[in-house]
């Protein structure tokens, strides 16, 4: 190759560089393709999972009355009658009276929360 008002040089030659022996062959690619998704999978599935467990900043009320600033719910002593149980995790369908939601969110979670259970005492 000449280049224009230069003299005709011939190239040097390039250096070879050693060969690591690596070598990935068609039916490496047909096995290490799979694997690696998999990997891929299992480490954002275990990533998930880890994450839900430890959020300490997540919201706990996700449905009960979204459109108020702060949720409160007061109840006189003499209307409880001798027992009330009150749900503390968010999860029951009877908010604010507790129906055993608890249970299933303390497995999914391994929290430990429970009801408030308000009684009179026996005279």
């Amino acid at each position: 190759m000449s280049t224009p008002g230069l003299p005709n040089m011939p190239m040097p030659p390039l250096p070879t560089l050693p060969s690591s022996g690596f070598k990935l062959s068609k039916e490496h690619l047909l096995v290490a393709v799979p694997v690696a998704v998999v990997a891929a999978i299992g480490g954002f599935l275990v990533s998930h999972y880890l994450n839900r467990r430890s959020c300490k900043n997540c919201m706990v009320n996700m449905t009960i009355s979204k459109d108020s600033p702060k949720v409160v719910h007061s109840f006189d002593m003499e209307d409880i009658g001798t027992k009330a149980v009150y749900c503390r995790c968010w999860k029951s369908k009877k908010f604010p009276y507790c129906d055993g939601a608890h249970t299933k969110h303390n497995e999914e979670t391994g929290d430990n929360v429970g009801p408030l259970i308000i009684k009179k005492k026996d005279a």
